[in-house]
């Protein structure tokens, strides 16, 4: 798929995330819109997947370790096939199957998950489970760079490198930013490439924006043997959106109906320009 495609599917994941989170009146744009070029990459082109057989047994499998992003991942299945577009308003409403953090009863996710640090170890044993059935699907999980605060990320981080999982690719979304403020100054995870280089990772470090540098960032993930990839995904929280972006303000709460049309007009304005790009 060419960049020009995945672009423009990444602004349809945007405005899912943003409908989904003001019809449901609370949620996580933030870091939902920071990842959101992350999901539409991994969805769109980089796993071995099928919406249409979401339990094929070769499936890649996805863990959203930063659950609460759970609009991010939601619109991009959404928009991958996986469920109706339009069920993404029912966000944490009564009776919806679509809550606060991903379950696996929603088509398309392959674990449960919320509390922070726990899936990662969930995406380890994964991995290391393909590993002794000498199975071939890669297995990939999302972390928040302030969920790196928790020590059960280097608990599992230790395991995987002991274990030579290259069958793992850990996905960091650095913003630099989580609800109580800049990473750096609540408790610094810093330097994080350096961290995971200490318990065995190859590390990459990409421009979560940038199509090119995170199909390259993949790329080498895949290609590395014998230790588990961390890719560093240097980011900006409420991308795309103008009065979200690098605010911690929109890390958990959702725009009011004023700023839902604003935000609207945002991604409208770039899909406008992506149509242009287009036609040149």
């Amino acid at each position: 798929m060419n960049n020009l495609e995945l672009r423009k599917h990444a602004n349809d994941v945007r405005k899912g995330i943003v409908t989904a989170v003001h019809s449901a009146k609370a949620g996580h744009p933030g870091g939902s819109l920071s990842a959101a070029d992350v999901f539409t990459f991994l969805y769109f082109e980089e796993m071995n997947i099928d919406p249409q057989n979401p339990q094929k047994e070769d499936r890649d499998r996805f863990v959203l370790s930063k659950g609460h992003t759970a609009p991010g991942l939601y619109s991009a299945l959404a928009n991958r096939g996986y469920f109706p577009v339009e069920d993404l308003t029912t966000l944490r409403k009564l009776g919806s199957y679509l809550q606060g953090h991903p379950c696996m009863h929603i088509p398309g996710v392959d674990m449960s998950s919320g509390s922070l640090g726990q899936g990662i170890s969930a995406a380890v044993g994964m991995a290391l489970g393909a590993k002794l059935q000498g199975k071939t699907f890669r297995v990939y999980t999302l972390l928040g760079d302030g969920e790196l605060e928790e020590g059960q990320v280097w608990e599992a981080s230790m395991f995987a490198g002991h274990r030579r999982l290259d069958n793992l690719c850990v996905i960091v979304d650095n913003n630099n930013l989580q609800i109580d403020g800049p990473i750096d100054q609540v408790c610094s995870p810093y330097p994080i490439d350096k961290k995971f280089e200490a318990f065995n990772f190859h590390v990459i470090n990409a421009d979560a924006h940038d199509f090119d540098s995170i199909r390259a960032a993949f790329r080498e993930a895949r290609e590395t043997k014998g230790m588990p990839a961390c890719i560093v995904m240097h980011s900006l929280k409420g991308k795309g959106v103008s009065f979200m972006e690098n605010s911690v303000d929109w890390h958990g709460k959702a725009p009011n109906d004023g700023e839902y049309a604003v935000a609207m007009a945002d991604l409208a304005r770039i899909d406008a320009e992506l149509e242009k790009e287009g036609e040149a």
